[in-house]
C-alpha cells in the first residue's frame, strides 16, 4: 500500500487477562494485520496492568497497535468486535475479565458520538494502559491539546508495567 491519501490513522487498544494474555494479544495484532484494505503501521510494548473495576480478576496485558484503513470507523468497529468474537470474548460483567478486549481509541482526529461509537474513546485519556503505550508509537499525537505521555505521567497512581519480549 502505497499511496496512503485516502486512509485514515486510528489507534486501537487491545487487553486480555484470561487465556494466556499474551497469547491473546499476539493472535490478536496478526489479525489486526490481516484487516481489509489496512495496514498494521506500528506495535506498542506489552504492558501489564490492575484491572480497572473488580479486583477480583487477574492483571491485564495490554498493547496499542496504529492501523492505517480505509475501513469507516463503524466498518473498523465491526472488524474489531468480529475478531473478539473469534476469541470467545463473553461479557459477563462490566469491566469484567475477558479473552480480549479490543477498544477503537482514535480514529484520524474524527470526533463522534453515536450510540454503537464514542470518537475519541471517553476514557482513554484516563487509562495510563492505553496512554503509555500509545505515548510510545505516536508520541507527538494531540489528545484535546495534550501529549500522551504527560496524560499518563499524571495518573502515576495507576500501576503499569512495561513486559519483556
Amino acid at each position: 500500500m502505497t499511496d496512503h491519501r485516502h486512509f485514515a490513522l486510528a489507534y486501537i487498544g487491545l487487553g486480555s487477562n484470561l487465556a494466556s494474555p499474551r497469547d491473546q494479544l499476539a493472535r490478536a495484532m496478526a489479525a489486526l494485520a490481516a484487516l481489509p484494505v489496512s495496514e498494521c503501521v506500528a506495535v506498542s510494548s506489552l504492558y501489564a496492568s490492575a484491572p480497572v473495576g473488580p479486583q477480583d480478576q487477574p492483571d491485564f496485558v495490554n498493547a496499542v497497535v496504529a492501523v492505517r484503513t480505509r475501513l469507516s470507523p463503524l466498518a473498523l468497529l465491526d472488524q474489531l468486535q468480529a475478531i473478539e468474537q473469534r476469541h470467545r470474548r463473553v461479557r459477563h460483567r462490566h469491566w469484567g475479565p475477558r479473552t480480549l478486549d479490543l477498544d477503537l481509541l482514535w480514529y484520524a482526529g474524527l470526533n463522534c458520538r453515536s450510540p454503537r461509537l464514542t470518537l475519541p474513546h471517553p476514557e482513554m485519556t484516563h487509562r495510563r494502559f492505553v496512554l503509555e503505550p500509545l505515548a510510545e508509537i505516536a508520541p507527538t499525537l494531540s489528545l484535546d491539546g495534550e501529549l500522551p505521555g504527560c496524560l499518563a505521567n499524571r495518573l502515576e497512581d495507576q500501576t503499569l508495567q512495561r513486559l519483556s519480549a
